[in-house]
């Protein structure tokens, strides 16, 4: 059986107080329901990174930190940001980069993108690096073409090894949001067959089935157990409807119990 992935970004969201108070109902909650074939992982503010991350050790949660960007340089005159060294010593393992927000609103290219894979990779940091389409690009037919060029990139250079470190989550732009429409299982399983076919002709095919490749766009507590069910889908991650540990919680119960149990 494949080990999913479940992990949430909490964005500009939750100061240290918030941030501590969920990892409180945390680990109250998730270890009633949590199951050995699941990893979780958190990806909060800049601010609460440490913190959380000792949270889950001292209390023997099983749970991933991660860093929602990181510049590239290993050090500098680069006023306001985090350096991957920086981000190694709070206790974060992953680096969520190329997310559809950051890429509009902050220009964030591929070629960048690129860069940074590689400097997380060397400071032993697993890139969880964001893919996806907007609705035009859906509308025109060219999704497919779409995310093989930004995953082609943010791999390019990398060895079968790095690649397999190297977390690629396929997030529609048309479907996240607070007003995004989710992709349907199938739609979500055919990006997800096609970036496996694309891994296969980079790698080879026992190579390229090792690079977990994740959905995200409005999952939810409904739709969670089919996305997980789809054969190249090797982990979720959630927005907003995971932003209380209650509902985290009942979307790792529901994969467990439907998607999980049914398998075994």
């Amino acid at each position: 059986m494949k080990r999913l992935m479940i992990g949430t970004s909490w964005k500009m969201n939750k100061p240290l107080s918030q941030a501590m108070a969920y990892c409180e109902a945390l680990a109250d909650q998730l270890p009633a329901v949590l199951h050995p074939a699941i990893q979780p992982f958190f990806i909060p503010p800049f601010t609460a990174i440490h913190p959380v991350s000792e949270f889950f050790r001292a209390h023997n949660l099983p749970c991933l930190t991660g860093a929602q960007n990181m510049h590239q340089a290993e050090n500098g005159a680069w006023t306001g940001e985090i350096s991957a060294s920086m981000i190694k010593e709070t206790g974060a393992t992953l680096v969520e980069m190329g997310h559809s927000e950051r890429r509009g609103a902050f220009n964030e290219t591929d070629a960048a993108i690129n860069t940074k894979v590689h400097t997380a990779l060397r400071h032993n940091l697993r890139p969880l690096v964001c893919i996806g389409d907007s609705a035009d690009e859906k509308r025109w037919g060219v999704s497919e073409e779409t995310v093989f060029r930004q995953m082609k990139i943010a791999l390019f250079g990398l060895s079968a090894a790095q690649a397999q470190q190297t977390l690629i989550a396929y997030e529609p732009i048309w479907a996240i949001g607070e007003n995004g429409t989710p992709a349907t299982p199938a739609q979500a399983g055919d990006i997800h067959r096609a970036l496996r076919t694309a891994l296969t002709e980079l790698y080879g095919a026992e190579d390229g089935a090792k690079i977990p490749l994740l959905y995200g766009g409005s999952v939810n507590l409904q739709n969670c157990a089919e996305l997980a069910a789809q054969p190249n889908i090797d982990g979720l991650f959630i927005g907003r409807a995971a932003w209380d540990a209650a509902g985290y919680c009942a979307i790792v119960q529901r994969v467990a119990q439907d998607f999980i149990g049914k398998a075994q």
